[in-house]
């Protein structure tokens, strides 16, 4: 990999760790804590994120369908990707997509012990997915756009990629003092993602509220 993309793997990866945080720590504490590999999964998959960021209801929301492929972008250590498993069959796939290493080689091993056939991992770049073009019934992401930093290409790329009919679906902070998740500069309003996503060739379908900290947008290409 390019010293550049490593740099972006390190910095995205800091910022995700303050994204997800249930604890306020210093930016020092955060690059300690993604030093540990281990410490950094056991913070992902914390129990106390299921409070705000109430998996089961997301997946309810979400209504996957048996055989659907859907790419979970930014899926760190699963915790969504594993879920999604579940729910599109043996006949779907999940495509958990990473930049980190040390995340995807973690996910490869649970992918193994639990004997899943239907979960796929892809290290990524950070401007690109990697993903065929046409192949993806949905795209999830959650906590993961406000750190990509060409946005528009980034969006240019999953509209290639989308089987027709297909979603983008995006769950972020809200834009606000929050108990949990990254520093309000670092947050893209709802209003501004609209407008992005508007930009890009997709509108909205759907909206839920019952997350407390974060907006949970659904949308289609134009």
């Amino acid at each position: 990999m390019k010293v550049q993309s490593m740099f972006s793997v390190l910095i995205v990866s800091t910022a995700l760790l303050a994204s997800q945080d249930t604890v306020k720590r210093t930016q020092d504490e955060l690059h300690r804590l993604h030093q540990d590999s281990k410490a950094y999964i056991a913070f992902l998959e914390d129990p106390q994120r299921d409070a705000y960021q109430k998996p089961h209801e997301v997946i309810t929301a979400l209504d996957l369908k048996e055989g659907e492929v859907i790419a979970d972008v930014g899926a760190g250590s699963g915790y969504f990707s594993l879920r999604f498993a579940n729910q599109v069959g043996e006949r779907g796939r999940v495509y958990a997509v990473d930049i980190s290493p040390d995340m995807i080689r973690y996910l490869n091993r649970r992918i193994r012990d639990l004997n899943l056939r239907n979960v796929v991992t892809i290290l990524a770049e950070p401007d690109d997915p990697l993903l065929p073009d046409g192949s993806i019934d949905r795209f999830f992401l959650c906590d993961t756009w406000h750190h990509i930093e060409n946005r528009t290409a980034y969006l240019a790329l999953m509209k290639r990629m989308l089987r027709p009919g297909g979603q983008v679906v995006m769950i972020d902070f809200q834009k606000r003092e929050l108990p949990v998740g990254p520093p309000v500069e670092m947050k893209i309003a709802r209003e501004d993602l609209l407008r992005e996503m508007e930009a890009g060739g997709f509108r909205l379908t759907r909206e839920h509220t019952f997350l407390p900290y974060q907006y949970f947008l659904v949308f289609a290409v134009i």
